[in-house]
């Protein structure tokens, strides 16, 4: 059992990421994503906003968008929690200031607004789009990794410290 309370290799856990797809396409009929679920909160706390992006949202159709991303907290907390030999830290120390709490923020906003603007977001273009066959999908997979490395290699120190 003590292979459960180390890190999986990242192929292994990619392999399940991936199971995912076809899993909830059988299982429920829906297609694999995340950012929806930012819709469907919306929706939820505004249900008669004038706003037709949310109005007219099917709010009990996508009831599971909720459910799904409340899973995956669970699931996260959990495996950092109860399954992890080592402490997982929730944020890093930076993030623990008002500065690093706008930061978060700013970036949360960017997120949401960035994936519903370009129609989904990581896993629902690099997962589900380009499992589809979807151009679009590949650029947009393709410009978060630009974006990811340009972090990570490039200005990522001005944010993170």
């Amino acid at each position: 059992m003590d292979w459960i309370m180390e890190p999986w290799p990242w192929w292994f856990s990619g392999i399940l990421i991936g199971l995912t797809v076809p899993l909830l396409y059988l299982l429920a009929g829906k297609a694999f994503g995340i950012s929806t679920s930012l819709q469907q909160a919306g929706a939820m706390c505004f249900p008669n906003s004038k706003l037709e992006y949310l109005r007219k949202h099917d709010r009990k159709g996508n009831l599971w968008t909720i459910v799904f991303a409340v899973g995956i907290g669970l699931g996260a907390f959990v495996a950092t929690r109860f399954l992890s030999n080592t402490p997982v830290e929730f944020l890093p120390a930076s993030f623990s200031s008002p500065a690093g709490s706008i930061k978060l923020l700013l970036g949360g906003f960017l997120i949401g607004f960035g994936t519903r603007y370009a129609g989904g977001c990581t896993s629902g273009h690099s997962i589900t789009g380009i499992a589809n066959l979807n151009w679009p999908s590949l650029v947009a997979t393709t410009f978060f990794f630009v974006g990811g490395l340009a972090v990570t290699w490039g200005f990522g120190h001005l944010i993170f410290e």
